[in-house]
């Protein structure tokens, strides 16, 4: 049976679900030019994903890897694909979606140049921090290809917004 999304952001439907897969994206090639640009905007000039020679004689992985940071990155994109909701929904609409952070993250394995990842998302807990705001706690696995370690792990906080959360924030961001 395939995982089912998240249809709803009710607060009693989401208690029902704790516990359960809600979705496994699609594979992303993590390719060498992702990698120099995010290096580029980063600042970051490490050689251990920038540099393919220095690599070859330093790096206990014997070629280029993708950051941490960038793959962290990426997983906005991958839970797009297996959270089905309006990206451009407002309040008034049902509501929209707030990064919160996280509770927990973990680099436990390397992202090849020219590898391939997907996230795993499981709805580990919902609470309510406020009327309008729902604090949803996914547990993500971000998988390599071809490895049975995975790159990342991590419990990921989202804050979901309705009207009256959303009044609330406005008020206290315009006080």
């Amino acid at each position: 049976m395939s995982p089912k999304p998240l249809e709803t952001f009710s607060y009693e439907q989401q208690v029902q679900r704790i516990g359960e897969e809600i979705g496994v994206s699609d594979w992303v090639l993590v390719t060498q030019e992702m990698i120099d640009q995010f290096s580029a905007v980063t600042l970051d000039p490490d050689p251990m994903h920038i540099d393919r020679d220095w690599c070859k004689q330093n790096s206990p992985f014997g070629d280029t890897i993708a950051f941490g940071f960038l793959t962290v990155s990426l997983l906005t994109f991958l839970v797009h694909e297996v959270l089905h909701y309006d990206k451009h929904g407002t309040a008034n609409s049902g509501g929209y979606a707030l990064n919160y952070g996280f509770d927990r993250l973990r680099f436990t394995g390397a992202v090849p140049s020219g590898g391939r990842i997907r996230g795993r998302f499981v709805l580990k807990d919902v609470r309510e921090r406020a009327p309008g705001e729902l604090v949803q706690t996914i547990a993500v696995t971000v998988e390599v290809e071809g490895e049975d370690e995975p790159a990342l792990i991590a419990d990921w906080l989202f804050l979901w917004v309705t009207e009256p959360g959303h009044k609330r924030i406005l008020e206290s961001h315009n006080a």
